[in-house]
């Protein structure tokens, strides 16, 4: 009943300490106010004291209390509920595309590329709360894994299934992999709409120019930040394939269009990152976590439960009592 309360006027609360001020005066006066008789010997007399005598400071005590709870009741004491709304008021849409040829089964990040950031991406996907990701896959061509969504249950699992299976055919179709992000995008009434475009090589499948596809992205308002994965060197990736369908690995030089890269990122207003490493790789994410914030408004409610009352209630009623008391049953005793 009296959890969590505050005080509207706390400033009137210092007035209980004018309280002492009669206490101390009745503890050192109140004998004063009793008769005295002066006789030369008390022996013909019974020594008896009533019990009104006694109790007679609880007509005191009473009436104290009493101005403690009116002065406390001045001091409006409640209790406050605060409820908080998120309302999000700037949302992003954001379409992760992801290169998924047979270099990304390099292993120059553990346990390979691909594999690498399938775990990254997936930290990245649970910080966009508010936010709706959607997934495209590219080799020699490509496709949309997963449309736009907020439910980052089905993403995350799209994206566990991401494998080079050689569903499609191999190569490193970059235009085709944003053009096809585009695409997805182009409708999107988001205040924000972004491409993340990781490849670990250079492009050299497909029917769309790089280019053509980042200027598609700009007539749209589509910002794009590219990642460059691999390391620097050579880097053990397949370089075959066995009869049995198994790759054959051996050490292949890293070659990544850093140039088409950069020049895609900077059109479109974005940034270019490489990643040579897992940790690095991880940056990269975070990094541009930071750079994409959505904006939430949070209002709260806040909801003032009055508690005056009370003490006004029960204030009056130690009046009333130490009224009728004095006038009632101690009325011989004052």
């Amino acid at each position: 009943m009296f959890d969590n309360i505050e005080f509207a006027n706390p400033l009137f609360l210092w007035i209980l300490l004018s309280l002492v001020f009669p206490i101390a005066g009745y503890i050192f006066y109140h004998k004063k106010q009793q008769a005295i008789l002066s006789i030369s010997s008390i022996k013909g007399f019974t020594k008896s004291t009533h019990i009104f005598t006694r109790l007679r400071p609880l007509l005191f005590l009473l009436r104290i209390a009493a101005l403690a709870l009116l002065i406390l009741a001045i001091a409006r004491p409640q209790t406050l509920d605060v409820s908080v709304q998120k309302k999000t008021n700037k949302g992003i849409d954001i379409l992760m595309s992801i290169d998924v040829s047979s270099s990304m089964l390099a292993e120059d990040l553990k346990p390979n590329r691909l594999e690498a950031l399938k775990r990254v991406a997936s930290d990245f996907i649970n910080s966009r709360v508010s936010d709706r990701i959607g997934l495209v896959v590219y080799a020699g061509e490509s496709y949309t894994k997963t449309p736009l969504t907020a439910d980052k249950t089905i993403v995350k699992n799209a994206l566990r299934e991401i494998k080079n299976n050689n569903l499609i055919q191999d190569g490193t179709a970059i235009g085709m992999g944003l053009a096809t992000a585009v695409n997805r995008l182009k409708d999107s009434k988001a205040k924000s709409k972004i491409i993340i475009l990781l490849t670990d090589g250079k492009n050299n499948s497909g029917v769309i120019d790089p280019n053509i596809a980042s200027e598609l992205a700009i007539e749209y308002g589509i910002k794009v930040y590219t990642i460059g994965v691999g390391s620097n060197g050579n880097a053990r990736a397949p370089v075959g394939i066995y009869p049995n369908g198994k790759f054959q690995f051996g050490m292949v030089k890293v070659e990544i269009d850093e140039k088409l890269l950069k020049n895609i990122a900077e059109k479109t207003g974005g940034l270019y990152f490489r990643a040579t490493n897992n940790k690095k790789l991880r940056d990269v994410y975070k990094e541009i976590d930071k750079l994409e914030k959505t904006e939430i408004e949070e209002i709260k409610y806040y909801n003032y439960k009055e508690k005056f009352r009370l003490f006004v209630v029960l204030g009056l009623i130690l009046l009333v009592l130490e009224w009728i008391l004095k006038n009632t049953l101690f009325k011989s005793f004052i």
